[in-house]
């Protein structure tokens, strides 16, 4: 089995829908409409939010936390998996009635299980929510660097990447970065390469969630691939997602054979699908990458990682 790693992962978006159900049962909550026949329900982007926003407001307490993220995690490392970084949102946490100390508190536990348990490493990404808003992602921005954890290393941006410009959200992300968090910005999905170049210009980030739409601008490309900024790709969720319409229409090999950095993740596995495991199927099936490949896919997404030197050294010494 090829060791495995995933950059770009949502935890609330990670949770299975069973154990969505137990937790609607656990709180006696009505979720037919999000969930039918074991899966989850969904028709575009818009409602693919809604239904990820339903599922998350069921997970309430540290111990629902806990619950997710190890149960996540211990998925993962059922696949291969050594190192997981995943998204996590102080907005979700206070919008469920829970506070962001809590929240993180509840997401560390449940890597400390499974690291004890299954020897699988784990981080997290705060991120703030693009459609809510300028004001609420420096908001989270600010919360994570006056609330430093050791196993929050990153600060990210998510949510729906039509609205606003990237320039609104600069002063949340030097606010992050000053806090010596690493810096990552979903672009480049449902918004084309001007996206990309717009976060690159007022973002600075070291590596792009998604940022597939960058391979209509051949310049673009190359600034990706001079720059060494690293792409979280997700292929199970850009053809869920309908960015592209196949695995054939699919960039990632171009991308890869451009030079530009790129790496392998599920996103939200259980809403498109698909699975980490998976991801690397496809990459083996579609596009071509033989065990070498893909380890090499692995490696380059523990370089990119949000962790200190000792904990990168053990990661790559793990895979050879």
């Amino acid at each position: 089995m090829v060791l495995k790693a995933e950059i770009h992962c949502h935890i609330e978006g990670a949770a299975s829908p069973a154990l969505v159900e137990e937790q609607a049962r656990k709180y006696g909550v009505d979720i037919s409409a999000i969930i039918r026949d074991g899966s989850y329900v969904w028709s575009d982007f818009t409602t693919f939010l809604r239904a990820y926003d339903v599922a998350s407001m069921l997970f309430r307490c540290e111990e629902d936390y806990a619950l997710l993220t190890e149960t996540y995690l211990a998925d993962l490392a059922g696949q291969g998996a050594i190192y997981s970084e995943v998204f996590i949102s102080t907005d979700h946490a206070v919008n469920a009635g829970l506070t962001p100390d809590a929240y993180i508190v509840g997401l560390a536990e449940g890597m400390r299980r499974a690291r004890e348990k299954h020897g699988i490493e784990g981080r997290m990404i705060a991120t703030g929510l693009r459609h809510e808003g300028p004001e609420a992602v420096e908001r989270a921005a600010r919360y994570i660097a006056a609330h430093p954890h050791p196993l929050v290393t990153g600060f990210g941006m998510a949510g729906d990447e039509r609205m606003h410009a990237p320039e609104d959200f600069a002063r949340a992300f030097d606010i992050a970065r000053d806090a010596g968090l690493g810096i990552t910005v979903h672009a480049g999905e449902l918004v084309g390469a001007e996206s990309v170049r717009g976060a690159l210009d007022h973002l600075r980030p070291s590596r792009i969630g998604h940022g597939v739409r960058a391979i209509e601008d051949a310049a673009l490309v190359r600034r990706l691939a001079d720059e060494g900024v690293v792409l979280e790709v997700c292929p199970g969720s850009n053809i869920a997602l309908s960015v592209f319409h196949s695995y054939g229409d699919h960039p990632f090999p171009a991308l890869r054979d451009a030079g530009v950095k790129v790496t392998l993740s599920s996103d939200d596995p259980p809403f498109f699908h698909t699975s980490l495991a998976a991801e690397y199927e496809i990459a083996r099936t579609h596009f071509g990458l033989d065990d070498d490949a893909l380890l090499a896919v692995t490696r380059t997404a523990i370089e990119a990682a949000f962790v200190d030197e000792e904990t990168r050294r053990e990661l790559l010494a793990r895979i050879g």
